[in-house]
């Protein structure tokens, strides 16, 4: 966020101003924000697969441990207790599933507003420069261009945002499922 205010605010006196020409300079921050963005949930993604993998590996072998555990362990009722145990964890894999779906229609829910917003306030600023282009000043032109910029770099950190919960979600999520394959 603070290098896309930065970038805007650089446009901004590279359009005012006829002295100082530091247009490139914006534009070179918004294209390694958009850079930055792609290398993050690239590395994102990748490491919370792995983890994901591991962790439905080690749960795995954590529930038959205790289910093999309380079946030999536990003279008396140690074959109701391990099947129990069973049926305990596939209840919270149900749970969390629930849940999980429930996490991610209240983070679309949550998201989807200033998406909105942001597309309404690029899509404005693109227009008004369109329709200035005859009638105004070429800085005031590209003015309203660097602002649509601006937006359109907001709106895909927005997206970038969204799209990182809701893979957090997903694979929570997921790793919950693959804990129950491995029983």
């Amino acid at each position: 966020m603070p290098l896309t205010l930065i970038a805007t605010a650089l446009g901004i006196i590279s359009n005012l101003s006829e002295k100082i020409q530091i247009g490139k300079l914006s534009k070179f921050l918004k294209s390694s924000i958009t850079w930055f963005l792609g290398l993050v949930i690239t590395i994102f993604v990748s490491i919370l697969s792995l983890e994901g993998t591991l962790t439905s590996n080690v749960d795995g072998l954590t529930a038959k441990g205790i289910k093999t555990t309380a079946s030999t362990l536990i003279p008396v009722v140690g074959k109701a207790l391990g099947d129990s145990v069973d049926m305990v964890l596939g209840s919270t894999a149900i749970l969390k599933n629930s849940i999980g779906v429930v996490g991610m229609f209240i983070i679309i829910g949550i998201c989807i507003l200033p998406i909105i917003k942001l597309s309404i306030l690029t899509i404005t600023y693109h227009f008004a420069g369109a329709i200035c282009e005859p009638i105004a000043d070429k800085k005031i032109v590209s003015l309203f261009e660097q602002m649509g910029g601006t937006f359109k770099v907001l709106l895909g950190i927005m997206f970038f945002v969204a799209v990182l919960l809701i893979i957090g979600l997903a694979m929570c999520i997921k790793i919950s499922n693959n804990t129950m394959m491995y029983r």
